[in-house]
């Protein structure tokens, strides 16, 4: 193909999501998932962040068109240019500011193009023709007038996208360990609390800590949590940012610490931290008494049940918040010292694991980054790529 060829040339359709906000159905009642621009990072579809849906909203917002495997789902704005590949069987719907794509596979391979829509040229030609001062946005006939530049033959394009999607797969793989963990070490907790009577206050596992820090204390290197980056019901807290950017006082914490989101605690962001940094102000940081109450505390304040409390009494109606002091008295089980040690055993051990998983994963990351361009350019032949992913995996 000429380097004229555009996003229309190689997509079946190109259709922006045309519905208001969706309504959040509860874990139980999930039928689908509404994916907005905070659920596409990374090039990845994030679904454990997405809003859950019930079929008759699925039904309604699919009418239209519905997301299939091998679409792509770019933003258009807040952020301009995010774009993940569905490669799942999962029923996704459009959310807001977002515009699916449907590349036609005689033309080009979707995974190829979900690349190319991540290169370094496409990203800045996308933002440079955002409009918009304020909120900078792209309109859906400047999608579909996106120019690709010269696209190669379909077996270049697929021999690419099987190099960086080696180092995709491995990601992802890295990723379903994670949530797997999550889950298992939800249910073992679950499955101890449901043979003992004894119970214990929170506040005799761990302590609010209040270590506050002054905007003009931040020396800008510390690295940052807020709610954005605190996954919805998951407990690995892998994602933070720098706190360079940051305009405003925070807490800090300690690697091993335990985030609770105290506003609208009923997105259930709690998890334990990766590193040491400092956080939103809208995040209680609760240190445990011992390292052996780390494991339980985690659980306990993780749980469905700690969660569903903390939202019944946070204080405010549209941006309820919960207080250290409703949670602290807050009664859990307590299976007995032994137990719970042996329990926190456990849990040290699959946090070391999850932490070399997401550890690998930056180094994925970055070496995918790295040869994306390179591919894309053509400066990189693929058998050298090969050799490199071959080597990392």
């Amino acid at each position: 193909m000429g380097e004229q060829t555009t996003l229309r040339d190689v997509c079946l359709a190109i259709e922006d999501c045309e519905h208001k906000t969706a309504p959040e159905s509860p874990r139980s009642a999930t039928y689908g998932y509404s994916i907005g621009t905070p659920n596409i990072r990374n090039g990845r579809i994030l679904l454990d962040s997405a809003k859950r849906i019930d079929e008759p909203t699925y039904q309604q917002w699919t009418a239209r068109i519905r997301p299939q495997r091998n679409d792509i789902i770019l933003t258009r704005e807040a952020p301009v240019g995010e774009a993940g590949l569905i490669d799942g069987s999962n029923r996704i719907c459009l959310g807001q500011r977002t515009v699916l794509l449907r590349p036609d596979a005689a033309k080009i391979a979707p995974r190829y193009l979900h690349y190319r829509l991540l290169s370094p040229m496409i990203q800045e030609h996308m933002h440079s023709h955002a409009e918009g001062s304020t909120v900078p946005h792209l309109n859906v006939n400047e999608i579909r007038s996106l120019h690709l530049g010269t696209i190669p033959s379909l077996e270049v394009q697929q021999s690419i996208a099987a190099v960086l999607g080696a180092l995709d797969d491995k990601i992802a793989v890295n990723e379903r360990i994670a949530l797997a963990t999550d889950e298992l070490i939800r249910l073992r907790y679950s499955e101890v609390c449901l043979r003992v009577e004894s119970t214990v206050p929170i506040a005799s596992m761990g302590a609010l800590i209040h270590d506050a820090v002054s905007i003009e204390l931040l020396k800008g290197h510390e690295n940052y949590i807020g709610l954005e980056h605190m996954p919805k019901r998951n407990i690995w807290l892998n994602q933070w940012a720098s706190a360079a950017s940051v305009a405003s006082g925070k807490n800090r914490f300690r690697r091993g610490d335990i985030l609770f989101g105290k506003l609208r605690p009923y997105f259930h962001k709690v998890g334990i931290a990766f590193v040491d940094g400092v956080s939103s102000t809208d995040i209680l940081v609760i240190r445990p008494a011992r390292d052996s109450l780390r494991g339980w505390l985690l659980a306990a304040l993780s749980s469905d049940d700690v969660v569903a409390h903390a939202s019944m009494v946070g204080d405010g109606t549209r941006m309820p918040r919960a207080k250290w002091s409703d949670i602290a008295g807050y009664e859990v089980p307590w299976p007995g010292q032994d137990h719970v040690e042996h329990f926190g055993e456990t849990v040290d051990l699959l946090v070391k694991r999850i932490i070399s998983a997401f550890t690998e994963n930056r180094i994925l990351t970055e070496l995918r980054d790295t040869l994306l361009p390179r591919l894309m350019s053509g400066e990189l032949r693929v058998r050298e790529a090969e050799e490199i992913v071959g080597g990392a995996l």
